[in-house]
């Protein structure tokens, strides 16, 4: 299984019934103490015992195929306690044990099942970029899906699946993503680290000479002018946008699209000089000044960063902040 795959759970899911294999999508809904996954991980299981995922890092996971299969026979979801010992969790690489809560569902049109159209609607939103929440009581199987915007902005932003009194939140956010304009040392630094952290990183400089696949191996890497690739590429609430050229030609027009955008981190090279002299453009240009609060400038947590690799780190460690602590 490789990383795509482990990321495609739902997906998965839905391919499998769909080709007659049969799926039931197993979850970790509650955990205690020090569980070897995080709420909301995933297991895909089939008819046939086949799975794709994890939900314990393997020492449940023979225990949930074999509950998986059963549910799909009965077509009845299931919720699953199960202790983690001591040993169990040092083969697993834990420092001791814990308790985890699985919730079993098979998909089909079965009463109280999970209904194929609300797996494809969850399918459908993360191959679009929507935010999605799946809320399913765990005493009457009664199941939602609630957008963006229609409470729960605490989840969406932390990333925070869980129980609230009986019901079972799942949230299902777009993958994180990175825009850096300018290909400069810094990127060459910066780009690893995001990937690292879970971002899909984007390469924006018009200067082919600068944004070579030979400077950056393997990089996605745009050669429009910055506000152009940004439209191309799309703006959303999973998006962190940084630049980095020091060059007003370059970096105004993404901090302009960026600013008219709905990403969830701006961040600007350059020192508090340079950033003034940014203000007053961009105040001329009609932003207001709550829009230009949104500016992470100078960039970075301030660490002391001197080398490019540092100065990476220090923006890295912003970002996850604005993300993780808002």
């Amino acid at each position: 299984m490789d990383t795509a795959d482990y990321d495609r759970i739902p997906e998965i899911a839905l391919e499998w019934h769909r080709d007659g294999r049969g799926a039931a999508l197993a979850t970790v809904v509650e955990t205690w103490g020090s569980a070897p996954r995080p709420i909301g991980s995933q297991l895909v299981v089939s008819r046939e015992g086949e799975m794709m995922g994890s939900v314990s890092g393997g020492c449940v996971e023979g225990a949930v195929v074999a509950e998986a299969v059963e549910a799909l026979a009965e077509g009845q979801p299931r919720l699953l306690t199960f202790g983690v010992s001591d040993n169990d969790a040092f083969a697993v690489g834990l420092a001791c044990g814990g308790t985890i809560r699985v919730l079993v569902e098979p998909v089909g049109d079965q009463l109280d099942a999970l209904p194929e159209a609300t797996l494809a609607e969850i399918v459908a939103a993360r191959a679009e970029r929507r935010p999605l929440a799946y809320a399913v009581d765990l005493s009457t199987w009664e199941r939602r899906l609630v957008p963006r915007g229609e409470g729960l902005a605490d989840r969406f932003r932390g990333d925070k699946s869980g129980v609230e009194g009986e019901v079972f939140v799942a949230i299902f956010n777009p993958p994180l993503r990175m825009i850096v304009v300018g290909a400069v040392h810094i990127a060459q630094a910066l780009l690893p680290m995001a990937r690292a952290c879970g971002y899909d990183p984007v390469l924006i400089d018009p200067r082919e000479a600068f944004g070579s696949s030979l400077r950056f191996p393997g990089e996605d890497i745009r050669h429009d002018w910055p506000d152009e690739a940004m439209a191309a590429v799309g703006l959303d609430t999973r998006t962190a946008v940084v630049t980095l050229t020091h060059d007003p030609k370059l970096d105004d027009p993404a901090i302009k699209a960026a600013l008219r955008s709905e990403a969830f981190y701006l961040g600007c090279l350059g020192s508090s000089r340079t950033h003034a002299k940014r203000v007053t453009r961009l105040t001329e240009a009609g932003f207001t000044e709550a829009d230009l609060s949104r500016i992470h400038a100078p960039i970075g947590l301030a660490i002391g960063a001197k080398s490019p690799a540092e100065i990476a780190v220090s923006i890295m460690a912003e970002v996850t902040e604005r993300l993780r602590l808002g």
